[in-house]
């Protein structure tokens, strides 16, 4: 069993300077309740990892309002004004990574894998910035694994030993940025006795779950 913790006692393990996975798909699937504790807590100088910072003052959107970001790793962020402005004034590093790209990356630090060879970015600035290998006479791009300290988490049902289930866009980072984080911490909707999901429903194993939110 785990026993449930506060936002603000999960954020409290998550030092300045952090970098940080955070679920979700312009705000399907992303922990607001964690980031508002960070934000609370006068987090700072974070490194994020996500898809996208989603819309200005909204999901992780938040944080970069409130200038807690120094370096953004995502694959867009043309729904949100203030980064861009960010980007283009110097005050915050921004990394834009092609979507699938992103996730293979993510998905090879859970995995253990040393990396990704891709086409996609070859012969743009992208290859400038990176590693292009010859393999059976073809050109590939390396990527390296992408790992953080934290992930953080929004699923839909937790059991009481941290299996996770999910719905809709919500699959498509949270999963594998559960594997990807050397601490994750979860956030979700209800959290049921064990038993109650189904074995096949189980999106993400508890056993790499390290803490629960409680429920509000």
């Amino acid at each position: 069993m785990k026993n449930p913790i506060t936002a603000e006692e999960a954020v409290a393990l998550i030092p300045d300077g952090a970098s940080i996975m955070i679920g979700g798909f312009l705000g399907c699937g992303t922990p607001l309740r964690l980031i508002e504790a960070l934000i609370a807590a006068g987090r700072k100088k974070l490194t994020i990892i996500t898809n996208d910072t989603g819309r200005p003052n909204e999901g992780v959107g938040r944080l970069i309002h409130e200038d807690r970001v120094s370096h953004v790793i995502a694959s867009h962020i043309g729904t949100n004004s203030e980064t861009q402005q960010k980007m283009l004034d110097g005050t915050m590093r921004v990394d834009l990574v092609p979507q699938g790209t992103l996730a293979e990356q993510i998905r090879a630090a859970g995995y253990g894998l040393g990396g990704v060879l891709t086409k996609t970015g070859l012969g743009t600035l992208v290859a400038e910035a990176g590693e292009v290998v010859t393999l059976g006479g073809e050109q590939w791009l390396y990527e390296p694994p992408l790992k953080a300290d934290f992930a953080l988490i929004y699923a839909d049902v937790a059991d009481q030993v941290g299996n996770l289930t999910y719905r809709f866009t919500a699959h498509n980072f949270n999963p594998a940025m559960a594997l990807a984080g050397a601490t994750v911490i979860a956030e979700a909707r209800e959290i049921v006795p064990v038993g109650s999901i189904a074995p096949d429903a189980v999106k993400t194993p508890g056993i790499v779950v390290h803490h629960l939110i409680a429920k509000a």
